[in-house]
């Protein structure tokens, strides 16, 4: 999707945003999170030219993220539907939607909230230590965060 390629870069960010990195396709899997399946759903809420539209659809669908489900024949009519790799992108698109109203809200305030169903409450989204539980602020001058070379790493 990006104009180069990070063959040579072993990060898993890099090959993220080779998936997400064009800014059309992070709006296309929040409306698909929002519940939009169709080409014309889809068209509607981006006003996204046509070609465009169809070719990061089927980027998406080529990288997994949606899949093509037919949902009328004669003539045969095709939705869009996340898959779990594309349901796990929930937290990344929660992320920067809190990190925009944090930042770049009107004076309005968001345009959209995330509220918790069952109680109503506000999500936030964080880091928090997978082995002891604790809460971590991935910020500059806290330090309970480092980047260590993992199992994949072959030259870092």
């Amino acid at each position: 999707m990006l104009g180069r390629t990070y063959d040579e870069q072993v990060c898993s960010l890099a090959r993220a945003l080779e998936v997400v990195g064009e800014r059309w396709t992070l709006l296309i899997v929040r409306d698909a999170l929002l519940g939009l399946h169709r080409f014309e759903e889809f068209s509607a809420s981006l006003g996204l030219a046509r070609n465009v539209l169809t070719d990061r659809l089927n980027g998406l669908v080529g990288a997994g993220v949606l899949e093509r489900v037919r949902y009328q024949r004669r003539p045969d009519r095709f939705e869009y539907r996340l898959t779990d790799r594309g349901r796990g992108l929930a937290v990344p698109v929660l992320a920067l939607m809190q990190w925009g109203d944090t930042h770049l809200a009107g004076p309005a305030g968001p345009p959209r909230l995330a509220e918790h169903t069952e109680c109503g409450g506000a999500v936030v989204i964080g880091a928090t230590c997978r082995h002891c539980g604790q809460p971590v602020h991935p910020h500059p001058t806290d330090q309970r965060i480092q980047l260590v070379p993992g199992p994949g790493a072959t030259h870092l």
